[in-house]
C-alpha cells in the first residue's frame, strides 16, 4: 500500500533539490533543440531508472566514488558543449520540426545525458536515504520519480518557451558556455574530491 504522506514528503524534498540541478539545465538545453515529448521519455526512463535504483540499493549508493562520477559527468558536458559550438547553424523553424530527429536518437540523448550526470547525484542518494529510513520504498520511489519528472518536464517546457522568445544561435551559444562550465567544474571536482 502506498503511503499518500511519504509520497508527499519524498516529492517536496526531491523537487527542491533537484530544481536547481545541473539536469533541470540539460532539459531546457534538450528542450530548445528536439521534440519536447522525445526528450521526456529519455529523461523520464533514465530518472525511472536511478529512483529504482536508489530504492533497491538504499544507502549502499553512498558509497560510490564520487570522484570517477562527477569525470564522467564533466567530460559529458565537455562533450555536449563541443557538439553545440560545432553544429552548423540552423533555420529555427527546420529545428522545431519533429521529423528533424529519430525517438530513439533523441530520447536515447536524453537518457544517456541523465544517466551519467544523475548518477550518485544528491538526490539519488537523498532517494537511497529516505528508502531506508521509511521502509516504504514504493512510497519513497513514486514521490522520488514523480518529482523528478516534474523538474524534467518544467526544463522542457521552459526550452521551448525560450525558442520562441530568443533567437537559436544565442540559446545555442549560452547553453554551450553552461555546459562547458558545469564539464569543467565537474572535472574540477573529480581532481580535488
Amino acid at each position: 500500500m502506498i503511503s499518500l504522506t511519504v509520497t508527499a514528503l519524498v516529492f517536496g524534498v526531491v523537487f527542491l533539490a533537484e530544481l536547481p540541478d545541473k539536469t533541470a539545465l540539460a532539459g531546457l538545453v534538450l528542450g530548445t533543440r528536439y521534440r519536447a515529448s522525445y526528450v521526456f521519455a529519455g529523461v523520464a526512463a533514465a530518472f525511472a531508472l536511478h529512483v529504482a535504483l536508489a530504492v533497491a540499493a538504499g544507502s549502499v549508493l553512498t558509497l560510490l566514488p564520487q570522484q570517477l562520477v562527477h569525470a564522467l559527468t564533466g567530460v559529458l558536458f565537455l562533450g555536449g558543449a563541443a557538439m553545440l559550438l560545432m553544429k552548423k547553424d540552423e533555420d529555427e523553424e527546420e529545428v522545431r520540426r519533429p521529423e528533424n530527429q529519430s525517438f530513439l536518437k533523441v530520447a536515447g540523448a536524453g537518457f544517456m545525458l541523465i544517466l551519467v550526470a544523475e548518477f550518485g547525484d544528491l538526490t539519488q542518494i537523498m532517494t537511497a536515504n529516505l528508502a531506508a529510513r521509511y521502509g516504504d520504498p514504493l512510497s519513497v520511489g513514486l514521490g522520488a520519480v514523480l518529482a523528478l519528472w516534474a523538474v524534467a518536464g518544467l526544463g522542457i517546457v521552459g526550452g521551448k518557451a525560450l525558442m520562441k522568445r530568443v533567437p537559436l544561435a544565442l540559446i545555442t551559444k549560452v547553453a554551450a558556455l553552461l555546459m562547458l562550465a558545469l564539464g569543467v567544474w565537474s572535472l574540477w571536482e573529480a581532481v580535488t574530491g
